[in-house]
Formats: C-alpha cells, sequence, structure tokens
C-alpha cells in the first residue's frame, strides 16, 4: 500500500460549508469591524489594510483560499528563512478605546468553544489576507493580540490571547503521524519563555516524504504561510504536535497517484463573464494584452502550483503576459500533456484542475533555464545539509561566487553541501542585513530568490 500523502487543506471559493460561509461573511463585514483602538492613526492605518485586503479577496474569487501571502517588509530587509518571534503575555480580548485588558484566568479545556478544522483555517486566512504586522504588543482589530500565539488564540476561536506557557491547557499532545490542518505545533522555551517560544499552526504536509508541512504563522514581518521543515528551522526537535480541544471532524488524505492523469485539454468553453470563480471564464479573457480579475486568478494558482520562477516579482497582476503563458505551459506539461494542449493557454480542464487543487504540481527545474524573471525553483531545505548532494548545491556555489561571495571556496562549487558553502551563505545574509537565525548560512526561499533574480 503506498503512503498516504497529505496535501494542506483549501477550502474553494464557492463552497457551501459552514466555515468558508462563516469567511465570506467576515470578508464582507469588514468595513464594520469597531476600531477599538480609539481612532488612532495607526490603527485606522490598520483597519484600512484590512478592510482593502478583504475587498480584494472579495473581488477576486468570493474569498476563495487560492492566493499566495507574498509580501515585502515595511522597512529595510528582512530574513524570510527563520524571523524571530518574540511573543506577549496571557491577557483577555482586547478592550475598548486601545485599552488592553489585565491578565486573565487559565483557560479550562472542559469550556473550549466546538469549532471544525475547516473554520480554523479560514479564520487563519483572515489574518494572511489582511497581512496583519507582526507585534507583541498591539492588538487586531479582532481583539487578539499581533504575535504568534495570539494568531493561534484567534484560529482556535479561545475567546483570550493566551502564550505558548498556556495554549497547551486547551490541547491534547498528539504525535507527528496524526496532524492534521488546524493542529499546532508549539515550542516553549522555560529559559526564554517570551523570546525563545513559539508555535505555529498546522497546514496540512508538502509530500508524501513528511518532512515539510506548511505553516501558518504570526512572524515578523507579517502573517505567513510557509512551506518548514519538520518541526520548524530551528530547534526542530523541540516543537511538540498538539491537537486543539475543541476541533470536530477531520479531514481525510489522498494517497499517492489516487488522482487519475488527466486527460488531453479539450476545446476551451465560450466566454462567460457572469459566472463564479471557479468556472471557466472563457479562453478569450487569457489573450494578448487582456487585463481582468481572471488572469490575477490564474497566477496565484499557478504560483501555489510550483510556478513562482515565473513570476519574477514574486506575485501575479491582472494584465495577461508571457510569464502567465509560460507558467500555464509548464503545468500542463506536468500533466503530460504536449504540442496543442500545452500552448500555455489555459482551457477549461486546465482551470479546473487549478481551481479544485488537481493533477501534477510543476517540478523545480534546478538544472533548466530559469523563468522571464531570471528566479531559479528553490529546491527545499533538505537539500543543503551537511552530506547532501545535489546539483542546486554546485548552482547555488556558482551563483555565490558570481554575486562576490566564494571566497570560502578552496576548490570548486562542487554539488555536496559542506561547511564552505554555509559560510559562503551566511556571508551574503549577513550583506542583507540580517542577524542571528536569517543568517545561519543555510539558505530558504528568500536567500535563494535573492542570490538568483
Amino acid at each position: 500500500m503506498p503512503m498516504p500523502a497529505f496535501e494542506e487543506y483549501e477550502p474553494a471559493g464557492d463552497c457551501v460549508c459552514r466555515g468558508c460561509a462563516q469567511r465570506r461573511r467576515a470578508l464582507a463585514r469588514a468595513r464594520a469591524i469597531p476600531l477599538r483602538d480609539g481612532g488612532h492613526p495607526a490603527a485606522r492605518g490598520a483597519r484600512r489594510a484590512l478592510v482593502l485586503a478583504t475587498a480584494a479577496g472579495v473581488v477576486l474569487g468570493g474569498g476563495g483560499g487560492t492566493a499566495v501571502a507574498l509580501s515585502a517588509p515595511a522597512t529595510g530587509p528582512v530574513a524570510l528563512d527563520d524571523p524571530g518571534s518574540p511573543q506577549g503575555g496571557r491577557t483577555p480580548l482586547h478592550g475598548p478605546k486601545g485599552k488592553p485588558g489585565n491578565p486573565g484566568a487559565p483557560g479550562k479545556p472542559g469550556t473550549v468553544k466546538r469549532i471544525d478544522r475547516t473554520t480554523i483555517i479560514t479564520r487563519a486566512k483572515l489574518w494572511l489576507d489582511a497581512q496583519v504586522p507582526y507585534s507583541m504588543s498591539a492588538y487586531w482589530t479582532d481583539g487578539y493580540r499581533q504575535d504568534c500565539s495570539g494568531y493561534v488564540s484567534m484560529a482556535w476561536n479561545l475567546g483570550s490571547n493566551e502564550w505558548t506557557g498556556s495554549l497547551d491547557k486547551f490541547a491534547t499532545k498528539i504525535t507527528k503521524e496524526e496532524l492534521l490542518p488546524g493542529d499546532m505545533l508549539l515550542f516553549h522555551n522555560p529559559a526564554d519563555p517570551t523570546n525563545g517560544s513559539h508555535v505555529v499552526l498546522f497546514g496540512g504536509w508538502v509530500d508524501e516524504t513528511r518532512t515539510h508541512y506548511v505553516a501558518y504563522e504570526q512572524t515578523r514581518p507579517t502573517t505567513r504561510k510557509l512551506a518548514t521543515p519538520y518541526g520548524y528551522w530551528a530547534n526542530a526537535a523541540k516543537y511538540v504536535p498538539y491537537r486543539f480541544n475543541g476541533v470536530t471532524g477531520g479531514i481525510v488524505p489522498e494517497a499517492p497517484g489516487a488522482v487519475p492523469a488527466p486527460a488531453p485539454e479539450p476545446p476551451a468553453a465560450g466566454p462567460n463573464p457572469g459566472a463564479a470563480a471557479r468556472t471557466f471564464p472563457g479562453a478569450d479573457k487569457f489573450a494578448p494584452g487582456a487585463a481582468n480579475d481572471h488572469v490575477a486568478q490564474l497566477g496565484r494558482m499557478l504560483i501555489e502550483r510550483g510556478a513562482y520562477r515565473f513570476y519574477p516579482k514574486g506575485v501575479a497582476d491582472r494584465t495577461w503576459s508571457d510569464h502567465d503563458r509560460l507558467a500555464t505551459q509548464a503545468f500542463q506539461r506536468a500533466q503530460g500533456w504536449t504540442g496543442a494542449d500545452a500552448d500555455g493557454v489555459p482551457g477549461a480542464h486546465t482551470w479546473r484542475l487549478l481551481v479544485d487543487k488537481q493533477g501534477r504540481n510543476i517540478p523545480p527545474t534546478v538544472g533548466a533555464a530559469p523563468g522571464p524573471g531570471g528566479v531559479r525553483a528553490y529546491p527545499g531545505p533538505a537539500v543543503f545539509r551537511p552530506g547532501q548532494s545535489h546539483p542546486a548545491v554546485e548552482a547555488l556555489g556558482r551563483q555565490l561566487v558570481k554575486k562576490g561571495f566564494g571566497k570560502y571556496y578552496t576548490s570548486g562549487p562542487g554539488a555536496r553541501w559542506g561547511e564552505a558553502d554555509r559560510r559562503n551563505v551566511e556571508a551574503f545574509q549577513r550583506a542583507q542585513g540580517w542577524r542571528g537565525a536569517a543568517a545561519n548560512g543555510y539558505p530558504g526561499p528568500e536567500t535563494w530568490r535573492r542570490l538568483f533574480a
């Protein structure tokens, strides 16, 4: 029997389940969220950001979970590989007029609210859509503190702001094999609890190897969703999986090979501009010079399926271009299509596979030519570990030398990862202004992007 492969759970844009319906209502009500910060300009700016983000989500697909959060830091370069995440203490929900409340009483596991996994992920996406800024002292408009533990408290709808020293009171310890979307991975460091601890929400396994998972987390500079090594970038062995005591239901995993090889691309459907985001809008929406929301939605879906290298800015826009055509063609070829069936123009079948998250992802192409922006696909952190050999290691070394960061090589670079590679990467990371764990010499997605950009 093949090993089950878990994929991240993504509610469909027009899903009628309770969780998705609640999320759509929350997005639609974003303008009516009461301001709890006494009219302070910074608070008004934060609220406006939420309104804009949620409004954009409604326009671009009814609040569906197809967007990839790729945000630039507000000031200066910030490493996305392993940022620090200090947290605040335990407090109730944020009070009126911008005044934080007093520390609340410990939560009781028997009094938690019941919540399903779809709703947990939906709530997590609200902050992801709004790109909530990280803060261990500020509170978002829903009353939850804008740090890692406040984020999990919000997603689980605890009704109070917990911290890494109390979240386990609401949950039960489980094993790695039992993890499902909506569970948490918790590291509480008694030696430095407010600055050395962290917690993330588990979003699903990246593939059947179970070496990486999708993490939803509140960290600098804003809420993010990122493929992460198990249990985390640092202190990996100390992250403990937990299941919220109030969770209901589960998500059935798919086994590898369960999705049959798709048939060749059928003829495109006619234009249907009034249809929902799940319905193919018509080939005319993807013609040269076309500019519409369907192009942006297609780009976001393709990026989620491995087409990041085709988008040099890391995000898709509303204007059809070669970036979209090449990314679409790569996805079509990943399905085994050739010739006219892989012409780079989406048809009804391509659209359905992307919307329903079916078919095969675009494979990494480290040795092949880069996309339009010159960015090669990040191969994953497992490649850059002592003793590992991979073509990406040599490609990384050559790029380091090209950028002027090869002084630790006495020979090579070669395909086998070694200390010289790590020290050169560390030098490059420090040149970006990163420090601490963000400049540990192990390349993450942002280090990789900047090297090959």
